[in-house]
């Protein structure tokens, strides 16, 4: 990365404020040993948004132990604001990863009394009431575990009041919910609140969304949340579906098979590409806030976002752990591999 880069992404107005879980992940390899590496779906966001040109403020307390002051430099290297630069006594959370051959994670999670755990509704609350550019708000994934609803709901419910377009990643990790009946609810409770839903297909399947299957299931599910505009579906190598509150349905998948390393961060790329894309569009609209640029999107808006959102989370899978791509990088793929509209 230039230099002039990394200054325009210092100078960038922050549009967008992430809060979740940021941690270590213990990837398991065949000698035994294990790379630890920066990780959490909320901590992946905000690096993969900031690398795509959006002014980014990472909402939750570091700590001060080794890892946590590996995972600030991180974020500083990619232009991410760090709305609570001095680091907390509370130790970094980790999550031990086993890739399966076909390199998908399985996580065994540590995050009892950790930094990332240690905030409030009302200390997210006043961080993001100091940025005067907020336009969108984002949590899901961990964040959403059911003993941390006093502090994720209330927040949620005050941004959306305020005219920030929230974004909910279900992205849910039931294995490691001591109560999953808990666990469901505080999820839906939080998507409840959101203008933007992202969920994965097994998403669905752990929420007990109906429908005989992942379309359905989604289209199920953004009509029970009739605050939502926009509904993200991820497949995988399927592909992904973009749904509209207005009627639209956008598909698409790669044209030909990737060369898939492993999909650590694939979801979380995805979500950026998209947001970033969006955020581009919505700056022709001057005086229209986000919210209401993305309840009035075109199929082809729509189907331009979708795309680059595939790109952005194909070029991460091609790559050992999380590395998102770019802005230009996500461009480019899009331009010179079209992708396929029409699921089989």
């Amino acid at each position: 990365m230039t230099s002039a880069q990394d200054a325009s992404k210092a100078t960038a107005p922050l549009h967008a404020a992430i809060a979740g879980e940021a941690l270590i992940d213990l990837i398991h390899r065949p000698d035994g040993s294990y790379l630890p590496c920066p990780g959490g779906a909320l901590y992946n966001l905000c690096r993969a948004l900031a690398r795509q040109g959006v002014g980014t403020q990472y909402l939750n307390p570091l700590s001060r132990d080794r890892f946590g002051r590996e995972l600030a430099a991180q974020l500083v290297v990619d232009g991410v604001h760090l709305a609570q630069p001095d680091p907390v006594q509370q130790v970094t959370s980790l999550a031990v990863v086993n890739l399966d051959k076909h390199g998908h994670p399985d996580y065994a999670f540590y995050r009892d009394g950790v930094a990332d755990r240690a905030v409030s509704a009302q200390g997210l609350g006043a961080a993001c009431a100091a940025l005067p550019t907020l336009q969108v708000v984002c949590t899901g994934a961990l964040a959403l575990d059911a003993r941390d609803a006093a502090t994720y709901l209330p927040w949620l419910a005050a941004q959306r009041a305020a005219g920030h377009c929230v974004v909910v990643d279900a992205n849910l990790r039931p294995s490691v919910m001591p109560d999953l009946a808990a666990y469901r609810s505080t999820v839906h409770a939080a998507l409840a609140h959101a203008h933007i839903i992202k969920a994965s297909d097994e998403d669905l399947e752990h929420l007990a969304v109906p429908g005989a299957d992942a379309l359905a299931c989604a289209q199920h599910l953004l009509a029970a949340n009739p605050q939502a505009h926009l509904l993200a579906l991820t497949l995988g190598a399927e592909g992904a579906w973009l749904l509209h509150r207005n009627g639209t349905q956008c598909y698409a998948n790669e044209a030909q098979p990737l060369q898939v390393i492993d999909t650590v961060g694939a979801g979380d790329s995805f979500l950026a590409g998209l947001l970033a894309h969006l955020l581009r569009q919505a700056h022709v609209a001057v005086g229209v806030r986000f919210a209401q640029f993305v309840a009035a999107l075109t199929a082809d808006a729509c189907q331009q976002a979708l795309r680059h959102a595939l790109a952005s989370a194909s070029l991460c899978v091609m790559k050992q752990g999380c590395v998102p791509p770019g802005w230009e990088a996500a461009s480019e793929w899009s331009r010179l591999h079209p992708a396929a509209q029409d699921p089989a």
